[in-house]
């Protein structure tokens, strides 16, 4: 029945999110209980802590790890550089920042890494038609966008129509429960995209940033921000995928990759 399968994929989701929700977690503590360190220390080492307890429990490779620590990198270099560009605030104490960053940030977009890392098993994802050199090479175009706009004219959309056109063909193979299905690629990334929106607007709410609408009052984030985060995902799906590639568990029909059944 399709409500079954409509369940057994929210699992699945719930699943893959358990780090973003132990970040979330952390959020909900420094903004309810009174800490005897700055909250944006706290959620720092709250954060080293969940990814340090995931590799010692084996729900991440050292592999996975890594490209999740690469990702915090290049999230905090994008933080640093738009907080001083006036993009957005962080009002909390704390005092492990770098140009007023709370290192913590990092971990924001290591949780977009940890998804798709954990996705992969959950649902036992593969792609077929896949090009990685062209998409690595919209990816880094992309991320190298979200800087160079301030200075030159902005071509996200653009960039948007390269990467659709890049994975035209490239399908994402996943399983839930006893079937195989199959999207477009590039369809993930905005439904991706869309869910990190809702994350945004609840840690927003919970005071981890603040954009310059939300200083006085809170506001939702504007819905142009859902193609911002589709567009970054691309970076943190190339970097997993490199990962995968290596492990062989990359190319749907591949190693024990099942049948495609529905799309």
């Amino acid at each position: 029945m399709w409500w079954g399968q409509l369940v057994r994929f929210a699992w699945l989701e719930a699943r893959s999110c358990v780090f973003a929700a132990g970040v979330f977690a952390g959020l909900a503590i420094a903004w309810l209980v009174p800490l005897p360190i700055a909250d944006y220390d706290f959620l720092l080492l709250w954060c080293v802590g969940l990814t340090l307890g995931f590799w010692a429990l084996g729900l991440e490779t050292w592999r996975e790890v890594l490209v999740i620590c690469g990702f915090h990198l290049l999230g905090l270099t994008l933080e640093v550089f738009k907080v001083a560009q006036g993009s957005w605030s962080y009002p909390g104490d704390g005092v492990l920042r770098v140009g007023g960053v709370p290192l913590f940030s990092g971990f924001m977009y290591a949780a977009v890494g940890s998804y798709i890392c954990q996705a992969w098993r959950n649902f036992d994802l593969r792609v077929s038609h896949y090009p990685p050199v062209a998409t690595t090479a919209v990816a880094v175009a992309i991320y190298a966008n979200f800087f160079t706009h301030h200075y030159l004219p902005d071509v996200r959309l653009l960039l948007a129509v390269a990467m659709v056109a890049v994975l035209w063909r490239c399908r994402v193979h996943f399983t839930v429960g006893p079937e195989r299905h199959r999207m477009p690629l590039s369809v993930s990334f905005l439904l991706i995209g869309l869910f990190l929106w809702l994350a945004e607007n609840a840690a927003t709410f919970l005071d981890a940033w603040k954009y310059p609408g939300q200083v006085d009052v809170w506001e939702a984030v504007h819905t142009s921000k859902v193609g911002s985060w589709a567009l970054l995902v691309s970076m943190s799906f190339v970097l997993v995928a490199t990962v995968k590639s290596r492990e062989g568990v990359l190319y749907a029909g591949r190693r024990d990759a099942p049948p495609v059944t529905r799309e």
